[in-house]
């Protein structure tokens, strides 16, 4: 599209440039005005027919020749550029179209998030670090013209409309996200989002406390304020500085070296059954076994070394990424390092 682009700019410089030595010519040669000259150029160079503005001279007629030989072919060569502009440009969108629609359809268990402002972008920013392609619902031209530009997947229209979601492939989806721009906007997509997949992870953003109660009423699995969550930091650097920055440390997408991530325990797992002490987990892996997460939702901080590994239980483990990458192999065979959400 880019060249595209710029072989329409040189055509139209180039007649632009014929067009002035035109209006110059004439009135070097001839003596006229500058509108008088330009005139008898343009409807030289269109060939409209209209006739001489004044009478010409020899050598003006043979400058007339040349500058109708020249419009034609210039004019020919800006109608070809910009039908080439217009027409490849409308192919170029309609199969870039078709590419993502069937990309989108080929996807399993795969993460939705409607809306692509703020909040919409740093979390695509996260999941793509963490190896994630989401799809986003978008309605707004100007940030469907920057996915464009990114390469990210996405749908076009209104994120609360059935039609709209099942093309982003949400009876398939593993997660949504509900980041869009008004309270009342995310309680409707929450409620169409779960009657569409009942077994569906779905995080509402909530822009005020009231809000909270109907989103989970609505379906919302989870339910977080950007607002609340950005105080609550800022208090904890301001308290408990050094803990923030360890946290930040774990929590650094763009670092190998040192990880904190969860990974679902399957039933085919060989560890299942197993004591941690037997698991060969911090020998092997050289990882530390945060917690350990019930199927119920209990939480065991700081599990014993006589902990049971169980099957439908989260390992929340820290440690370099590679080896979390190799104990989720063990825990989850085939199923990568991220799972479900806890």
């Amino acid at each position: 599209m880019i060249d595209i682009t710029r072989h329409l700019r040189i055509s139209i410089s180039l007649l632009i440039a014929t067009m002035a030595v035109g209006a110059v010519g004439y009135a070097l040669i001839e003596g006229w005005g500058l509108l008088d000259a330009l005139y008898m150029t343009v409807i030289t160079m269109t060939t409209v027919g209209y006739g001489e503005v004044h009478d010409l001279s020899v050598m003006g007629r043979i400058f007339t020749i040349v500058l109708i030989t020249a419009g034609v072919v210039f004019f020919l060569y800006v109608t070809s550029a910009l039908v080439q502009f217009l027409v490849e440009g409308q192919i170029r969108s309609i199969l870039g179209r078709r590419t993502l629609n069937k990309k989108i359809k080929r996807m399993k268990n795969h993460y939705i998030v409607c809306g692509y402002g703020r909040i919409g972008q740093v979390l695509c920013s996260n999941f793509r670090a963490h190896g994630i392609e989401p799809v986003v619902i978008e309605n707004e031209q100007g940030r469907v013209e920057q996915m464009d530009a990114e390469g990210t997947l996405y749908v076009t229209g209104d994120a609360t409309e059935e039609q709209v979601l099942l093309a982003a492939g949400i009876t398939r989806a593993r997660v949504l996200i509900a980041a869009l721009g008004t309270d009342t906007d995310n309680v409707f997509l929450v409620l169409t989002a779960r009657q569409l997949n009942p077994d569906l992870f779905i995080l509402a953003r909530a822009g005020t406390a009231q809000t909270r109660a109907k989103l989970y009423a609505a379906g919302a699995n989870r339910v977080e304020s950007p607002y609340e969550i950005g105080a609550v930091s800022m208090a904890q650097r301001v308290l408990r500085p050094s803990v923030s920055s360890f946290i930040d440390l774990v929590f650094a997408y763009n670092r190998d070296d040192i990880q904190m991530d969860e990974i679902p325990v399957d039933e085919t797992s060989p560890l299942v059954g197993l004591m941690l002490k037997d698991s060969g987990i911090r020998q092997k892996y050289n990882l530390i076994i945060i917690a350990v997460k019930k199927p119920d939702g209990e939480m065991l901080f700081n599990p014993s070394h006589e902990t049971m590994i169980q099957a439908g239980e989260t390992v929340i483990a820290m440690g370099k990424v590679d080896k979390l990458r190799e104990l989720s192999e063990v825990l989850r065979p085939g199923a990568g390092l991220h799972g479900a959400p806890v």
